[in-house]
């Protein structure tokens, strides 16, 4: 299969943890198995001898606009693009956040990132030298699957904390392979950026490869990262081929400092970010042909994401948000609506588009849903099971979606309307603007953002307003754990 490619604890928490995940065990056991003998309405891949396996792919930084399906006119998706012909394609799917750590964090909780304490207006995403990380009081989706018996894995980038008692190992998951957190970090090399990310090298970022707890590589050839993140990912699919599994595959790739293999040099017209997503989507043709292979597709959800929008700041090496407006780092709707594909040959309606409004936080009560597993009732989950929707239900998902930047709502949408109650660019150094009267857009007539229609509908910021003061009177945030550093 790989032939065409180059060779190339003790944290206070942990005992508390532990103790719940006995108690989650015995929960998550006998609701399993009363859901397969009343859940009529599962799936019938669900109802069978065992509930159905989950990959969820996770890209970093892909844009809207990025790969063939949805709009891109040169780079180059089979593998993607027959996911969306064989299964959904979701028009309007939000993250959590519009950088890394809180877009992970709300992924794999099913909770904004403010609640979880993975927010923060001083530092956006976690760091090495970062003290803390995802709290052991957080339940991810590997730890609620791992209590009803599925097999749980993670390859690749983590990004909720580097220190053992936050490392995926501590958060559900059997076995862990990929970097703790963004590929640009650590770095050793002097220069100018612009020198250093146009023509970069994997030597001028000092970032570490871990195999479960323990560093197997360093600096890690990011060359080569991206095929043998496919390779980790196919030898967990095919060791736990026979039993229930949960497998989170979170690339690396596109996050700019940019690499690909041999093979993929000059694979594609768009230059090297084309060749880097075509990779990745060579990856994704690996997963959807092991599961065949094995039998098990028809039994197996496959879920394609990315993390936020594309890091427009480098041009040509930072992707694309097709026709939404910004990317990465703002609450404009190309920072924070992603392409998202959904794949389960049987289940998930062939050539499906939907345009309900879905979020990354779905996923969590979704995947417990089809498993058996009952959602935790001691905390606010804001994710929603789509299990529905993804057997092609035509109804409506989320009514309001929040726009925060760190720990504050930069803009809301009820409907088809958005109101920006701050706005600010990414990286550019601008400060926040506050609108006394918000800027109003009506997303399904002006998807780009481009017509502030506040003046003609205050009937609608009002209604707007209402509900956000609704939700932020309900909110029970957790304190942030990305600002203490290792040295204080």
């Amino acid at each position: 299969m790989f032939a065409s490619m180059p060779d190339t604890m003790r944290h206070p928490a942990f005992f508390a943890f532990r103790f719940r995940s006995l108690a989650m065990r015995c929960l998550a056991c006998t609701a399993f198995f009363l859901c397969l003998t009343a859940c009529s309405g599962r799936p019938a891949a669900a109802q069978g001898d065992r509930p159905p396996n989950v990959v969820l792919i996770f890209a970093d930084d892909l844009g809207y606009g990025d790969i063939g399906v949805y709009g891109h006119p040169t780079i180059r998706t089979p593998n993607l693009d027959r996911m969306a012909a064989e299964g959904m394609k979701f028009t309007q799917f939000y993250v959590g956040a519009s950088v890394c750590t809180p877009s992970r964090a709300a992924l794999l909780t099913g909770r904004l990132p403010i609640r979880s304490g993975m927010a923060s207006d001083r530092r956006r995403v976690l760091f090495p030298d970062s003290k803390l990380g995802l709290p052991a009081r957080e339940i991810t989706i590997a730890e609620a699957l791992k209590e009803a018996g599925y097999a749980t894995g993670i390859v690749g980038k983590w990004h909720l904390g580097h220190l053992e008692p936050f490392l995926p190992t501590n958060h559900g998951f059997d076995s862990y392979y990929g970097i703790p957190y963004s590929n640009d970090m650590d770095r050793v090399a002097g220069g100018e950026w612009q020198e250093i990310f146009w023509e970069p090298k994997f030597e001028y970022w000092n970032v570490p490869l871990l195999r479960d707890t323990e560093v197997i590589e360093r600096p890690v050839d990011q060359e080569t990262i991206t095929r043998r993140y496919a390779q980790e990912a196919v030898a967990f699919i095919r060791d736990h081929a026979g039993e229930p599994f949960f497998l989170y595959l979170a690339h690396t790739m596109p996050h700019t400092p940019l690499f690909r293999s041999a093979a993929f040099a000059g694979h594609s017209k768009a230059g090297l970010y084309g060749d880097v997503i075509e990779e990745i989507d060579w990856s994704v043709g690996q997963v959807m042909q092991t599961l065949e292979e094995e039998g098990i597709a028809e039994n197996t959800l496959v879920f394609f994401t990315s993390d936020n929008g594309p890091w427009l700041i480098f041009r040509t090496h930072g992707g694309s948000a097709g026709l939404l407006r910004d990317g990465k780092g703002t609450t404009y709707e190309g920072g924070m609506r992603s392409p998202a594909l959904a794949w389960w040959p049987g289940t998930v309606p062939a050539g499906a588009v939907n345009s309900a409004l879905v979020t990354a936080m779905d996923v969590f009560p979704t995947v417990l849903g089809m498993a058996g597993v009952p959602v935790p009732d001691d905390r606010t989950i804001d994710g929603m099971d789509i299990g529905n929707i993804l057997r092609g239900s035509d109804e409506d998902a989320h009514d309001m979606i929040l726009y925060y930047r760190g720990t504050r709502i930069f803009a809301a949408r009820v409907g088809p309307w958005k109101a920006h109650f701050i706005t600010q660019r990414a990286y550019i150094g601008d400060d926040p603007v506050s609108h006394d009267t918000p800027i109003l857009n009506h997303l399904e007539h002006d998807p780009s953002e481009r017509f502030d229609v506040s003046a003609e509908h205050p009937e609608v910021l009002e209604g707007i307003a209402a509900r956000v003061a609704e939700h932020q009177a309900g909110l029970d945030p957790w304190p942030t754990q990305l600002d203490a550093r290792i040295e204080e």
